[in-house]
């Protein structure tokens, strides 16, 4: 069948009453059928929301920009980023044998750790207790603990809550010895951390397969050590750095370099990048490598793209390391139909009720990702992902890379509050 966008939401107002009501956690698998066009960013029938603009090119990367098109002024974010919750002390981020439990002090005082189970490869346990609610995207890295870790998907935790189970992948498949006691941002990185490239959050968004994450690890590792510097000087086919950590290859002399460079054209003026894309309500970006569209990310406004601009732009530069085939260097009107591509297939949804929800909708080669906020006052889509299907034989039938055998099986992947 197809939905249209008042019967889309009232189905969601049932689950959410339901849900509401016996007070659990929103878990919402619906296997729905979509016709017609979906919206760039918010899954609603195509119309005038959003419009592309005239690329920015940096080498083998082309960043289309995505504005509002009625040019409204944009909504005032509450968020706490995850880099700026970490620096601050804020957000603790522990591996699960560390909690027990969450033990407030007296009065507000800060929340006390204590044993209660097992390590986890892909669970880590998270506490935000800053007073804002703490904005976690899928591809953003944590490092410490047994092993570093990457954000599986989007969602929102609220504000001074009790310990989260948090969903992760590794991206270091060849440590499980501790490191540190908590995790925060990789020391070598910019000082607004980063996130793994698309070829690596696409495993860990769409496949949700802890093999296929680290194969293409190792994958991206070797393929940014083979690529040549622009100006094809001494960095050429260096060999990959010994090492399986994604985040210490990034922060690697040679293969830091290389996305310094590839990135340089968007970064070398960036407050004044970020000026003009304020000025012209730019809330997000379609991203072509080699001619080829293959993601774009759009926000709730302009403010928040600025402050995620420096670890997007240095995941897309990562990206344009990579071999590839070359395409035919792909237009605005490319993009807006990569955005306005029809939504034919399945949605699954999840969240928690009155916090947020996370939608994921699959059709024809690609796949989008929704959160929206559900707070008080704060009823709208925070960030979407959309990306372009590039693997998708190799996920029916992967072949391994790289294998590691893991300390213990991993459980599903899960997140809400710990069990008691």
């Amino acid at each position: 069948m197809s939905l249209g966008v008042e019967s889309k939401h009232s189905v969601w107002k049932r689950l959410c009453a339901g849900f509401c009501a016996a007070g659990a956690l929103l878990l919402v698998v619906a296997g729905v059928q979509h016709g017609g066009k979906v919206n760039a960013a918010s899954g609603l029938e195509a119309g005038s929301e959003y419009r592309v603009l005239a690329p920015i090119q940096s080498g083998n990367l082309l960043l289309f920009p995505v504005v509002r098109a009625s040019g409204k002024a944009a909504l005032v974010t509450p968020f706490i980023a995850l880099d700026e919750g970490l620096k601050n002390g804020a957000v603790e981020v522990t591996e699960a044998g560390k909690v027990r439990g969450l033990v407030r002090n007296r009065g507000n005082g800060p929340a006390v750790w204590s044993e209660r189970m097992g390590d986890q490869v892909n669970t880590l346990v998270l506490v935000n207790n800053s007073d804002k609610p703490l904005l976690l995207l899928a591809g953003e890295v944590v490092t410490g603990g047994k092993q570093d870790r990457v954000i599986a998907k989007d969602r929102i935790v609220p504000p001074g809550g009790d310990p989260i189970d948090l969903s992760v992948f590794c991206i270091e498949p060849g440590r499980w010895t501790e490191s540190s006691a908590s995790f925060g941002a990789s020391a070598k990185m910019p000082a607004a951390g980063f996130m793994v490239q698309p070829a690596v959050r696409e495993q860990a968004m769409a496949a949700k397969n802890q093999q296929q994450v680290w194969n293409s690890v190792h994958g991206t590792i070797a393929a940014m050590a083979a690529a040549p510097s622009a100006s094809g000087g001494p960095m050429r086919n260096a060999a990959p750095p010994e090492t399986t950590s994604y985040a210490k290859a990034m922060a690697s002399d040679e293969i830091r370099a290389k996305v310094d460079e590839a990135a340089a054209p968007l970064m070398k003026s960036r407050e004044e990048m970020i000026a003009q894309l304020r000025k012209e309500n730019a809330i997000g970006v379609v991203v072509a490598v080699r001619g080829e569209i293959v993601w774009a990310d759009l926000f709730s406004n302009a403010d928040l793209l600025s402050r995620y601009w420096t670890k997007l732009v240095r995941s897309y530069a990562a990206e344009s390391l990579n071999a590839g085939e070359s395409h035919e260097t792909p237009t605005v009107a490319d993009a807006e139909r990569f955005l306005e591509s029809p939504s034919g297939g399945t949605e699954t949804s999840e969240g928690s009720v009155g916090i947020y929800r996370y939608l994921e909708l699959k059709a024809n080669g690609t796949e989008t990702f929704i959160l929206e906020s559900l707070l008080p006052d704060s009823h709208y889509e925070v960030h979407i992902s959309k990306l372009k299907i590039r693997d998708a034989e190799r996920r029916m039938h992967p072949m391994p890379i790289f294998e590691r055998r893991l300390p213990h099986p991993p459980p599903p992947l899960r997140e809400g509050p710990l069990p008691e």
